[in-house]
């Protein structure tokens, strides 16, 4: 695992696909595109979360209750989160941009952002570039229905919105423009006449802010930019000064590359579903232990950490974590995910249970010099040995059949509760 240096692009396309959640849940579940639809939070299941037109329509609006949403729409089709397929299709959805360009950098579930800088040479004007990203968006067989009463199986795509200019702003607000399946392409130059008519909503702004500026007869990002800007930064600080550069088209923020190394994975699969919550903790700690045991983490410390289960009826939860301070310590690690854990649980019980490492930060000196000693290389070289060997053997039987058992709740009266079946993974 090396140090991968940024890659960043002045240019940028935004690809927005809004309500993204709710529209993967229609287009494997097609029956519900002519009905009024709810997905509930994933971290509050007593509210909804995102809403479908007809939905909307009938009044129900993001953020309220269940019982108020079916109280104003007896007809609402409420669904269940499946987090997990949510972030496999964007993962989809990211890897076809990869295609047309190295530089690209996810906002939100839905939003992404692709540098385009240097793509002249390769399919020439703004508008073959856009083409050329929504054609590998077709190709890559994503599913993305619509919520609306137009079939999702007729155009699975046509959701999808384009926004090219200078700066992540611009491009966002031009998608935010643009209608369902085309773009809007704003030229150098013209972001200052393309921003001087859009809603002060586009901005990011806090209640109180908006609702301040609002007060002041401030509408459009035109009439925000017409204010002398002392003024703003005078009355809503260091924040002020951004929002009225941003509102005038002063700044141009570069689209920033991910650096996506390949994550270690631990995985557990319980010989029947478990709700426990101690149980959960306990097999996270596991989870977390075999993951730093890892050689590749060695001379490295964690940044990102996900914990994913499969739930029984095909639900599934998901939580992640960034640490402030990088970290090697299993404690550390796991404080965040229990918190998670804690605050909005899984609806159901779990079938499977994965920890991932996805983003990492070079140790200190000392943790760098003790991984490459003796020892670590003597350790190093048996894994390969082991890994040579499972590899073998799952050619040969066409199938992974070396497992590993753990301790999970020795206390049980339960047999099968006492232990698990883990994937060896040398």
């Amino acid at each position: 695992m090396t140090r991968t240096p940024l890659l960043t692009s002045d240019s940028a396309a935004c690809c927005w696909i809004p309500l993204f959640a709710l529209r993967c849940e229609t287009a494997r579940r097609p029956e519900l595109a002519a009905l009024p639809v709810a997905l509930v939070g994933s971290d509050d299941t007593r509210r909804v979360w995102q809403v479908s037109p007809l939905a909307r329509h009938a009044g129900v609006k993001p953020g309220m209750t269940v019982s108020q949403a079916i109280g104003l729409c007896p007809a609402l089709k409420l669904c269940e989160p499946d987090p997990v397929h949510y972030d496999a299709q964007f993962s989809r959805l990211l890897a076809a941009l990869g295609q047309v360009s190295p530089v690209i950098e996810p906002a939100e579930l839905g939003r992404a952002y692709v540098g385009t800088d240097g793509l002249e040479g390769l399919y020439g004007a703004p508008e073959k570039i856009v083409e050329a990203i929504q054609l590998r968006i077709v190709d890559c067989g994503l599913r993305i229905g619509n919520t609306g009463v137009e079939s999702a199986i007729r155009n699975p795509q046509s959701a999808i919105r384009v926004g090219w200019g200078q700066g992540k702003f611009v491009t966002w607000v031009a998608a935010t423009r643009a209608r369902p399946g085309e773009a809007v392409i704003v030229q150098p130059g013209d972001e200052g006449t393309f921003l001087a008519a859009q809603p002060l909503a586009v901005l990011p702004l806090d209640p109180d802010t908006y609702r301040r500026l609002r007060q002041l007869g401030v509408r459009t990002l035109g009439a925000l930019a017409a204010l002398p800007e002392e003024a703003v930064v005078s009355q809503f600080g260091r924040a002020g000064r951004r929002l009225w550069r941003l509102a005038a088209g002063r700044i141009a923020e570069p689209v920033v590359g991910r650096v996506a190394p390949e994550p270690i994975v631990a995985a557990l699969t319980f010989f029947s579903p478990v709700g426990e919550r101690e149980l959960l903790v306990h097999a996270i700690d596991k989870l977390i232990d075999r993951a730093l045991g890892d050689p590749r983490r060695s001379g490295w410390r964690v940044q990102v950490v996900r914990v994913r289960a499969e739930l029984e009826h095909a639900a599934s939860w998901l939580a992640e974590a960034t640490l402030k301070e990088p970290s090697a310590d299993r404690e550390r690690i796991a404080a965040p995910l229990k918190t998670q854990l804690e605050r909005s649980p899984p609806a159901g019980a779990v079938e499977r249970l994965v920890v991932e490492f996805t983003a990492f930060a070079a140790g200190t000196t000392e943790l760098q010099l003790f991984a490459r000693d003796a020892q670590a290389a003597a350790r190093a070289g048996r894994r390969r040995a082991l890994r040579t060997a499972a590899q073998e053997i799952k050619l040969r039987l066409k199938r992974s059949l070396l497992y590993h058992v753990i301790e999970v709740q020795p206390w049980s009266r339960l047999p099968e509760r006492r232990y698990a079946l883990i994937d060896y993974e040398p």
